[in-house]
């Protein structure tokens, strides 16, 4: 039977259980949040309330789901998927369980508890409904003991990692009774649909993320205790300076909690012997932080304490924290001057200083133990790679470590320490190799114990950087690159700093919107920065100013405004990926495009009045245009509402938190679209343009534009000037807000008049020019640009 999940079932309310029953509504997925009936509270016998009431039964589901509109960050993407969460309660609504397609199982982790779960749920679910645990420490195989066959064969393990909306790895644990149709459903549907990295681990414990990031982790802690490092020393040059989470070290373990971290080590601990069991003995002093409550972010007190704006380290030695320090070493300075994480690790790791001591003693157990695992916990190195770059955020895997800082070099060394060489690593060396990974032909390869494989890659998956090097660039310059994805489909992708856009950017645009339409069908605007954009070149903008070029400002402000019109009336369709922050110019260069196919990590939003200006790349006439097409049909707006509410979006620079609160915002339409799986945008957002381009794709007409007039000015202006007198917003933000409020109202005409576009771009850039000569408004882009955050003058 081809499977399929319409519907889901999570069983344990707690955070994780919540989050889980989240994501899958985030996905538009309906679920059942059961839990246990609880007792009845004091409170709700002061009410009157019995053990009977429905209110009293489902609290704790009903409780997180109040939760989920608290957190953060936020489980859900948009509020309104609340509604697809059905709490209730496992003694009422256990029956309800046969009407489901996958069953999650998310409470405490007891095995025993656990057992008896299963056996009630073996009695209710349905035929085809797949069961799966999300422990992280029990056997998944002791959990199937004494269940049906038709059991055995659709259950598994699914480990999330938390938080499960923003995390990307999910670990899939087969039995030796799970399906192969079930095994493979699983990984599919959490790929394409869940939008993770998935990878099939063993039944061991921890599985993989887990079982390799703690015991790094605890080598860490023993390595800082016996050589005198302290707390803040090593998370100086365990985080982005080698490819690692900027939290580094211990501001990742106060984040995921040391009560949690003493838990997963423990897991280990007691299914382990010898050498490997006393490595994941947890270091006393941890313990008695736990014992104490000092339990990190939690409890805002961890292996760091803030007060104020102080930050203070723990010692473990005395338990007293003292002010946080930093590791200095000649090795680190030189390390800073490297391009890649490969570069700078390598310079660090084989260098005779503190900091060279310190990462190779933590890194050639780890490398060592992640090569005794092959084959263990998970078949391949890929799956072991990918568990830590996905689950706990590493630029590289261990074996990607490995071949950057050199496999022969890095063994002889380890040899003349006494290390024990993995068997899986001589067989490498011995068959010749001198690296796990390498490319043949176009193709990545990986070392699988006796030769080489080739990498499995998701065909949905596109590497932007591997499609250059293998197939080069149409055309390029300083901000930007055109290339060939095939199928007719050109992309044009950023690369400047921030992906910010500069006229080099906008020049590039140009000409690649004339290229596409002589010899394309289509043309994807998208890159795989950090953030798609984070707009404008401000400190262009700022420097122009100051040096009063305005005819030179003017100039640039008229291209990028004609640049984002042609890619609404260009003959061949432009469909623009926006992912991450699509702020200010990127949020203007996604609005006239022909489909958006956005990331669900998608922060959109017109932010300009945060640095004393307007959009000014046609954003206000874009943003009032979305907001008229997205009316329902024969539905007449009301231009002063319409009008109105694209002024308090783009005054309060409000920015989405998610793809579908953009579309609440009105930046994105009904008919755009959303890539849960970050990996499968591209392929995502070219598939749109070939079936644009397919259904005969033709540009919108030139039309005016209705606008509310003199009535929409005056509403706008009236709350503005509400907000000034109230002592909300300063005389500056009021100017501000008039500029704004002329523009989209269309000036001094009546309402319902009609415009064309190039009035109101005209209103626009006279309006953003008038702002950016003002000293306040370069005070305020100034203040962005050295501090990273608002001036309020």
């Amino acid at each position: 039977m081809a499977h399929q999940i319409k519907n889901a079932a999570v069983i344990g309310s707690g955070v994780m259980g919540s989050g889980i029953a989240a994501h899958l509504a985030n996905i538009g997925i309906p679920v059942l949040l059961l839990d246990i009936v609880p007792e009845l509270s004091a409170e709700e016998k002061a009410k009157g309330m019995d053990a009977s009431d429905r209110k009293v039964r489902n609290r704790l589901a009903e409780g997180a789901l109040k939760g989920l509109l608290k957190q953060k960050p936020a489980p859900l993407a948009s509020k309104d998927n609340l509604a697809l969460i059905t709490p209730g309660n496992l003694e009422d609504d256990l029956e309800k369980l046969k009407d489901v397609d996958w069953i999650i199982e998310v409470i405490v982790e007891n095995l025993d508890i656990k057992k008896a779960l299963y056996e009630k749920i073996d009695g209710v679910r349905g035929e085809h409904a797949i069961v799966s645990s999300n422990t992280s420490g029990i056997s998944i195989e002791a959990m199937a003991e004494g269940r049906s066959e038709g059991f055995r064969k659709h259950f598994l393990g699914t480990h999330f990692f938390n938080p499960p909306r923003y995390l990307k790895l999910l670990e899939v644990i087969p039995t030796e009774d799970t399906s192969e149709e079930v095994l493979d459903f699983m990984v599919k549907f959490g790929e394409d649909r869940l939008g993770k990295g998935v990878v099939v681990a063993k039944d061991t414990p921890n599985f993989i993320g887990n079982r390799i990031g703690t015991y790094g982790l605890l080598v860490t802690l023993k390595e800082m205790m016996e050589r005198g490092y302290s707390v803040g020393e090593v998370d100086s040059v365990t985080g982005t300076l080698i490819g690692r989470p900027k939290s580094a070290t211990f501001r990742t373990l106060d984040v995921v909690g040391l009560d949690t971290f003493v838990h997963v080590a423990r897991n280990v601990f007691d299914k382990t012997e010898g050498d490997e069991k006393d490595m994941f003995r947890t270091p006393d002093f941890l313990l008695k932080m736990v014992e104490n409550g000092w339990l990190g972010a939690k409890a805002k007190q961890g292996f760091y304490l803030k007060e104020g704006k102080e930050i203070s380290e723990i010692d473990p030695e005395t338990l007293e924290y003292s002010p946080q320090k930093k590791l200095k070493a000649p090795s680190i300075e030189m390390a800073k001057q490297q391009k890649g994480a490969a570069a700078k690790l390598k310079t660090l790791v084989y260098a005779d200083d503190r900091a060279g001591e310190l990462l190779w003693n933590i890194l050639a157990p780890t490398l060592i133990y992640s090569a005794g695992k092959v084959g263990e916990i998970a078949d391949d190195i890929v799956s072991l790679d990918n568990g830590m770059k996905w689950g706990f955020g590493w630029q590289q895997g261990p074996f990607e470590v490995w071949d950057a800082i050199g496999v022969k070099k890095s063994v002889e060394r380890m040899k003349e320490e006494g290390r024990d060489i993995p068997a899986f690593v001589k067989d490498l060396l011995d068959a010749g190799g001198e690296s796990f990974y390498k490319e043949e032909n176009g193709e990545q390869l990986f070392f699988d114990g006796k030769g080489y494989k080739p990498v499995p890659v998701n065909e949905k998956e596109f590497d932007l950087k591997k499609w250059k090097e293998r197939r080069g660039v149409i055309m390029k310059n300083s901000g930007a690159s055109l290339l060939d994805i095939g199928d007719g489909i050109a992309l044009l992708e950023f690369h400047s700093k921030g992906n910010s856009l500069g006229p080099d950017v906008i020049q590039m645009l140009d000409k690649s919107l004339a290229e596409v339409e002589k010899n394309y069908k289509g043309l994807v605007i998208a890159n795989q920065g950090k953030n798609f954009s984070v707009g404008a070149n401000l400190g262009m903008i700022l420097m122009e100013a100051q040096d009063d070029n305005i005819f030179e400002l003017e100039y640039m402000i008229r291209m990028f405004q004609d640049t984002m019109m042609k890619i609404r009336y260009s003959r061949k369709p432009v469909v623009v990926a926006p992912h991450g922050m699509t702020v200010g110019g990127g949020a203007e260069m996604t609005l006239p495009a022909a489909h958006i196919q956005a990331s669900m990590e998608t922060y959109m939003g017109l932010v300009e009045t945060g640095v004393g200006l307007i959009p000014g790349g046609g954003g206000n006439v874009s943003l009032y245009r979305k907001h008229l097409e997205g009316m329902p049909n024969g539905v007449k707006p009301d231009y002063v509402d319409v009008a109105a509410k694209v002024f308090e979006t783009i005054a309060m620079a409000k920015v989405s938190m998610s793809g579908e609160e953009a579309r609440e915002n009105n930046f994105l339409g009904q008919c755009d679209s959303i890539s849960v799986n970050p990996d499968h945008q591209i392929h995502d957002a070219k598939q749109a343009a070939l079936a644009l381009h397919e259904a005969g794709y033709v540009p919108p007409k030139k039309r005016t534009v209705p606008v509310s007039g003199e009535p929409g000015y005056a509403a706008m202006l009236l709350g503005a000037e509400g907000l000034h007198l109230s002592g909300y917003i300063s005389d500056h933000d009021l100017k501000i807000a008039k500029k704004l409020a002329y523009v989209l109202s269309g000036g001094k005409v009546p309402y319902g008049t009609e415009v064309d576009e190039q009035y109101m771009l005209n209103l626009e850039r006279e309006a953003f020019l008038s702002l950016v000569a003002e000293p306040k408004s370069q005070q305020r882009m100034q203040h962005m640009l050295i501090k990273g955050k608002p001036l309020r003058n």
